[in-house]
């Protein structure tokens, strides 16, 4: 078959917040810029961001960039990398900044600087307040950033390919990534999309979990497949630190959409069946800010206990009621709608119906604070695979470790869109000239498109997708223990071999959705076993990762990051970058809020 080709400097696989800001940097230098997207730009999952982004602008209250540093490494559980650390923190005030000159409406303060509310784990070393670091635009943060960026990239006359699905990376006969083999939605056509550098921005893979389900609901769009990380997997490059997986203590009960973090940084409070403010047996400093790993913990152990609330007691309830009708309305009109949409109360005046949500992926692609897909190669320091970046939820660079601080995921994606963007200048200025691809390479990569157009009977995608979401959410939750993993990575190989036989009902090619479904399960698939087979693996309880058979933290034995590779199914581990850029670092101690 005639395989349409095109040619450009860059390629950005994603078109959230990392993807745009990334292709605004680039378009803005003049490069000729591709921006694959599986949905229309605005409908990517950076529009589903509520409570802002973190910047320590002092705005509020004191605050410098060194605390939100020591809070960031604190909130990892010390698993970050505290070189990015400091690199990101350092960025952040010039990056908010930014977007305001973007268009970004931030809420106001009376004076007219941006407004910023407090959020969980920021410290509390000012006068007893704790610090107001995260930048809001009310509760539709991102919302705000991801039109803004579409709108500068419009003007920058960045090339978008809208719903488009990426297949696969291709290569050159030396492993140099040349692009993606691409898929038109719409006709069912392949196009090939051969680049001088490729960015993966992706996000994230929540969909590894059930929605609308009274136990592990996700907060993620159906969009959130792991399509860049299955890609890297593919092309041998392991995912690290896939067993940090965050649940968001607050998404509604039995329906998953997110109660933003900012409505307890208004002031709202969490309470049980008793109307005990619980959060201060737990975390008697922070309370019910904090971290989320914290808070998460505390509320599925009040239910454990039998502390829930409702008929089956089965969650609990979030509080905002007290605030009054002006502050829910001015900072909370996102939230409220919600409320009103989907539980059809007022929050003003009663209390929402909470319980821990899938929500997001410390782990990811291997990357540096430049934005490099970084490998390990023998016994010496790793190396960055020439021509491939990735930005966002789906790289690991690694900011957040073992458990993300909120407000801290909309400043990874541009702080690192923006430093991937500039990487690749640089490197396009030394490679001017496309390479010739391996035409095995786009071989492969069509060989896994046309597997779906085997006929016959066989299983069904969708009962499949559902069984898979159904074993993590029993092997995989927010408490682990050893043998109940052992049974899910069972469960998942079993799944695997079940695979081999999934076929497709409709054969046609225009809009046809359900091999764009197939291809994400496949994506699924193997990144749900990169998760169990490293939460198995690592024998410690750390931020996200709450092993009941290892209840404690274990700094001298895992002090170090997972990597999974997909051959094999093999793991190996590297150790934690505990250095920062121009200052002291800070050593492991007892993390308490």
């Amino acid at each position: 078959m005639s395989l349409q080709r095109r040619h450009f400097d860059s390629l950005i696989l994603g078109a959230g917040g990392a993807g745009l800001r990334a292709a605004l940097q680039l378009a803005e230098a003049e490069a000729r810029v591709a921006v694959v997207s599986k949905v229309f730009p605005t409908r990517s999952h950076t529009v589903a961001a509520q409570g802002g982004v973190n910047a320590a602008l002092a705005n509020v209250s004191a605050d410098n960039w060194h605390w939100h540093m020591y809070d960031t490494v604190k909130g990892s559980d010390y698993l970050g990398d505290q070189d990015a650390i400091e690199y990101m923190c350092r960025a952040a005030s010039n990056i908010v900044y930014e977007l305001e000159h973007y268009g970004v409406p931030f809420s106001r303060l009376e004076n007219g600087r941006i407004y910023q509310r407090p959020f969980g784990g920021q410290s509390q070393n000012f006068g007893g307040d704790q610090a107001s670091r995260t930048c809001a635009a009310a509760d539709r943060t991102g919302h705000a950033i991801l039109h803004s960026l579409y709108q500068q990239n419009i003007r920058a006359k960045t090339h978008f390919f809208d719903e488009y699905f990426a297949i696969d990376l291709i290569r050159d006969a030396e492993g140099v990534i040349l692009g993606a083999l691409v898929l038109d939605i719409a006709s069912g056509e392949p196009l090939l999309i051969e680049a001088k550098t490729t960015l993966i921005a992706t996000g994230g893979c929540g969909q590894l979990f059930r929605t609308n389900t009274n136990t592990n609901t996700n907060t993620n769009a159906h969009i959130n497949t792991g399509d860049g990380m299955a890609m890297a997997l593919r092309a041998g490059i392991p995912l690290q630190d896939m067993e940090f997986f965050q649940f968001h203590p607050t998404g509604i009960a039995g329906k998953g959409m997110l109660i933003t973090e900012g409505a307890r940084g208004e002031g709202g409070y969490l309470i049980n069946a008793e109307g005990e403010r619980f959060m201060e047996r737990y975390a008697p400093n922070a309370r019910d800010l904090a971290s989320r790993d914290v808070v998460s913990r505390s509320i599925a152990t009040e239910i454990r206990e039998g502390r829930g609330c409702g008929p089956d007691k089965d969650h609990v309830l979030l509080k905002v009621d007290h605030l009054g009708e002006a502050v829910v309305a001015k900072r909370l009109p996102g939230i409220r709608d919600t409320c009103r949409t989907f539980l059809h109360i007022d929050p003003a005046s009663e209390p929402i119906p909470v319980f821990p949500t899938a929500h997001y992926v410390m782990g990811g692609i291997p990357s540096n604070r430049f934005g490099e897909v970084v490998v390990p190669v023998g016994e010496g320091p790793e190396e960055a695979i020439p021509g491939l970046y990735a930005a966002g939820e789906c790289a690991c660079v690694s900011i957040h470790g073992a458990n993300r601080l909120g407000g801290n995921s909309l400043l990874d994606i541009l702080v690192f869109g923006r430093a991937a963007g500039n990487r690749i200048i640089d490197y396009l200025k030394q490679n001017r000239f496309h390479r010739p691809m391996s035409e095995s390479s786009l071989e492969a990569a069509m060989a896994r498109l046309q597997r779906w157009d085997q006929a016959g009977d066989g299983e069904r995608v969708d009962q499949l997708s559902s069984d898979l979401k159904r074993v993590m959410e029993s092997h995989c939750g927010v408490f682990r223990t050893e043998q109940v993993m052992h049974e899910g990575i069972e469960a998942l190989q079993q799944l695997r071999r079940r695979m081999a036989e999934v076929r497709l009902n409709d054969s046609s090619k225009v809009f046809n959705t359900a091999r764009v479904e197939a291809l994400e399960l496949e994506n699924l698939m193997d990144i749900a076993m990169a998760t169990m087979m490293a939460a198995e693996a690592r024998q410690e309880s750390r931020g996200a990762h709450s092993r009941v058979d290892y209840p404690e933290r274990d700094d001298s034995n895992w002090l170090k990051h997972s990597l999974y590779f997909l051959q094999d199914d093999q793991l190996e581990f590297k150790p934690v970058r505990t250095n920062p850029l121009s200052v002291e670092s800070f050593p492991p101690k007892p993390r308490v809020y």
